[in-house]
């Protein structure tokens, strides 16, 4: 699939790009204390040593307008889509290395269901600070791209996120079809039906062929 840039006109309804922020110290220490599994992909949504560093603070004041947030990573590696997700609130991803987004966008969702033709895909220059609006559906992070194809180096990404976003689902009694959708606290699940999220019973909502830009 083709693969444009964040920077581009394209992008603009899925987020922007946010200068002004020296992110060097926390992708530092990113690259320092965390691991990157070789075959799979992990996800911590807080992470005490990143949200220790002066930066949280800037985040916080800055870019989300005094609420509190959670750093987190998510690093790995990873070339499906699998799944599209949505929060009540945007997200910033900041990667060590290049990477590349898979996105669309929730309007598009028509009872609970989206074709995967309607995902694209964006490349994130490392150390750049994307903000992804919370009416962007997205997903884990992708390796980045190479001259001869895709990375095999993997990612690592911090994923600044409203504060106890993707922690233990609240028990809720479900009220509409977008309850059965919710699959952590402040996280909406749509999951592939190849993917092991559907396996594990998320909803099954995305058709058409699961994505893999290594293809």
């Amino acid at each position: 699939m083709k693969i444009k840039s964040v920077f581009s006109h394209a992008f603009e309804k899925y987020g922007k790009v946010l200068d002004g922020y020296d992110v060097s110290e926390l992708l530092a220490k990113l690259e320092a204390t965390t691991k990157k599994p070789a075959d799979a992909v992990i996800y911590e949504p807080g992470d005490a040593g990143l949200e220790s560093l002066p930066i949280a603070k800037e985040f916080a004041d800055n870019a989300y307008g005094g609420m509190p947030i959670q750093i987190g990573y998510c690093n790995g590696n990873n070339t499906k889509l699998n799944c599209l997700e949505y929060h009540r609130g945007s997200e910033l991803n900041i990667p060590t290395g290049d990477i590349v987004l898979l996105l669309a966008p929730l309007q598009a969702v028509k009872n609970g269901k989206l074709d995967t033709s309607l995902v694209e895909a964006f490349s994130v220059p490392k150390g750049t600070v994307v903000q992804v609006y919370e009416t962007t559906l997205h997903y884990a992070p992708c390796n980045g791209m190479t001259k001869e194809g895709v990375s095999k180096d993997g990612f690592r990404v911090i994923i600044v996120l409203p504060k106890d976003t993707n922690t233990a689902k609240p028990e809720i009694k479900e009220k509409n079809l977008e309850d059965k959708l919710l699959w952590a606290r402040n996280k909406w699940l749509i999951a592939h039906p190849d993917s092991s999220e559907a396996k594990a019973g998320a909803f099954v909502g995305l058709t058409g062929v699961n994505i893999d830009i290594s293809r």
